[in-house]
């Protein structure tokens, strides 16, 4: 049981004393028993106070959860304090798994299920032993079986529970588990099409299959790398499996290409989709439960020379919308973009390519505008997030229920706010123009490469121009960057290439010093980034470009829409966030790449 959990007497363990290095961590000797209170221990160090203490107590006797879970949620002390006060009486050293990275070699002597189980993980070696972190290094049950599995001598350093657990899930990847599964499954398939067949019958009972649990294995390790889609994709020779993270794909496994029909059958029954049709598109979702969270994944199966290729987006059950103040915007454009969301009527676009963040953008502005007096109706496809108070419609192409029909309908529901998930055709932009002409506030996106170019876009869809003069109030242009990961970032030293690009862009390179990179860790699995935020430039109609839209003037427009917006690009905040550390140098030319070509 992990030391900040346990609730009254806890065996200590005393190894020799003088070693309290985190760095490098020195052995530790084997113990002997002494038995004292997690409370006294907490009191007389001085990380809590008699009177903590005794609150903690009470509030222990009332909920009967564990003193130090109690401890630690109410604030008293944080489980890294309760950690190191055990280090420092266990003369054993507090190892922060924040700023350590295990050896990935050491890691495989000690497989992932128990190092969850018994709360430990190997650091390091050294000096012929293997340095363990455990969360409670008084569990002598625990230490013994850590010693049996590893079978070899180990020394004790201590580790915080919540980082242990958050370290089990960054560094243990499933590979070899999934390789194990496509080999298993390329020999239960052999060389006949009746054991594809067979997958038919497939339903809830069968979580033994190979195919299961190999779909089982990858959405688990897709998650615990937060990737964003997976690629299940036949090539000529073998199956390549890929995963997007932070919006670039990674490589995960390759398999045999004869276990291709088995994923993409499986994937399509529990999709309700036509296990029959192989030579048309086909779109469906499904829900899949990975370690006790709910995933909707949205597949797309698309026909291809080798054979179905498969694509999931998975989206997290749970996962609150952003908020606007939440989305990176500098303060001035969020203040301009909340005053546009609350004019009366009028088309608000976001634009952006496909993964740039568009609909958490939308929903962000929903939740602004979702009050009780406000009726907002949304068509959308999928929904991605239900939104309470809000009416969200699932637009269905297999029915005729197009987003053209659905925005007829609406407009006989009486909304003020309405949500169109894309301008998808000529009809439906024009519908939805007419609505931001006749009192509503119209929400919607198009996939444009920046905001001068959007309006433009509506021209050249065919929708008149005083319509778009006369309804667009403001685009918003996004793109999502990666973040330098803090763990493994250094100084970068700009390159020639770097330095053209910075004259390019009018920007000069002082100050070179700021500029990071990431050098590659297991935190960020060897990408050099971690995370992602938004970069956004806003356009807001005024008199004079609407004027040039009215006379249907699109190179006027751009070039006034672009003078308008100098200096707030999304390239020039892509070079802030350079200049800031918070991203590279590569990163924000990468981004700015389309928006210089057009």
């Amino acid at each position: 049981m992990p030391i900040c959990l346990d609730t009254d007497k806890i065996i200590l363990t005393l190894p020799r004393p003088n070693m309290q290095t985190a760095s490098a961590p020195p052995p530790a000797a084997h113990p002997t028993r002494q038995k004292i209170r997690l409370g006294d221990l907490l009191v007389q160090q001085k990380v809590i106070s008699s009177a903590d203490l005794e609150v903690a107590l009470v509030t222990q006797k009332k909920s009967g959860r564990r003193l130090g879970r109690v401890i630690v949620e109410s604030g008293m002390a944080g489980e890294n304090d309760i950690a190191q006060a055990l280090a420092r009486q266990l003369s054993i050293p507090f190892v922060d798994l924040q700023k350590f990275s295990p050896e990935a070699a050491i890691l495989q002597l000690l497989p992932e299920t128990q190092a969850r189980r018994f709360r430990a993980i190997p650091l390091a070696r050294r000096d012929g032993d293997i340095f363990v972190g455990m969360a409670d290094p008084t569990d002598l049950s625990a230490y013994d079986e850590v010693a049996r599995l590893i079978q070899e001598g180990i020394q004790l350093a201590v580790v915080s529970e919540g980082d242990l657990l958050a370290a089990i899930d960054r560094l243990y990847r499933r590979t070899d588990d999934i390789h194990g599964l496509t080999e298993e499954l390329a020999r239960d398939m052999g060389e006949t099409e009746a054991s594809i067949i067979g997958l038919e019958a497939l339903g809830e009972g069968q979580a033994d299959a190979p195919v299961v649990r190999l779909l089982q294995t990858l959405f688990e390790d897709a998650l615990q790398v937060n990737a964003s889609d997976m690629h299940i994709e036949p090539q000529e020779k073998q199956l390549a499996i890929r995963f997007r993270i932070d919006g670039v794909l990674h490589p995960q496994t390759q398999a045999d290409l004869k276990i291709a029909p088995a994923l993409a059958l499986r994937l399509k029954i529990v999709s309700g989709l036509d296990i029959s049709e192989k030579r048309l598109p086909q779109d469906g979702r499904f829900a899949v439960k990975v370690r006790g969270r709910t995933v909707d994944v949205r597949l797309s199966t698309m026909p291809t020379q080798y054979g179905e290729s498969v694509v999931m987006r998975l989206l997290s059950q749970g996962d609150n919308p952003h908020t606007l103040d939440s989305l990176g915007m500098p303060p001035d454009m969020l203040e301009r973009f909340r005053a546009i969301l609350h004019r009366p009527n009028g088309l608000v676009m976001v634009t952006g390519p496909t993964g740039s963040g568009k609909t958490t953008t939308l929903y962000a502005a929903l939740g602004e505008l979702n009050e009780p007096g406000t009726k907002i109706i949304t068509v959308e496809d999928p929904v991605e997030y239900r939104l309470p108070g809000v009416i969200q419609v699932q637009a269905n192409e297999k029915i005729d229920l197009s987003f053209s029909r659905v925005l007829r309908a609406i407009l006989r529901q009486d909304p003020d706010v309405i949500l169109v998930g894309e301008m998808r055709d000529p009809e439906t932009a024009q519908i939805a123009l007419r609505a931001a002409m006749t009192g509503h506030l119209v929400l919607s996106t198009l996939h444009t490469n920046d905001a001068a170019s959007t309006p433009v876009r509506l021209l050249d869809m065919g929708v008149p121009a005083f319509m778009v003069a006369t309804s667009v109030q403001g685009v918003l242009a996004q793109r999502l960057m990666r973040k330098v990961c803090g763990n493994c970032k250094a100084p970068h030293p700009l390159t020639p290439q770097e330095r053209v690009w910075l004259g390019r862009a009018k920007t000069d390179a002082q100050g070179e010093e700021d500029y990071v990179a990431g050098a590659g860790c297991d935190r960020c699995h060897g990408t050099g980034y971690a995370g992602r935020r938004a970069i956004h430039e806003l356009l807001e109609i005024n008199t004079t470009l609407a004027e040039s839209l009215g006379r249907n003037d699109p190179a006027h427009f751009v070039a006034a829409a672009r003078a308008a917006m100098a200096g707030h690009t999304l390239r020039d905040q892509a070079i802030a966030l350079a200049r800031a550390g918070v991203t590279s140098l590569a990163e924000a030319m990468r981004v700015s790449a389309q928006d210089e070509t057009s």
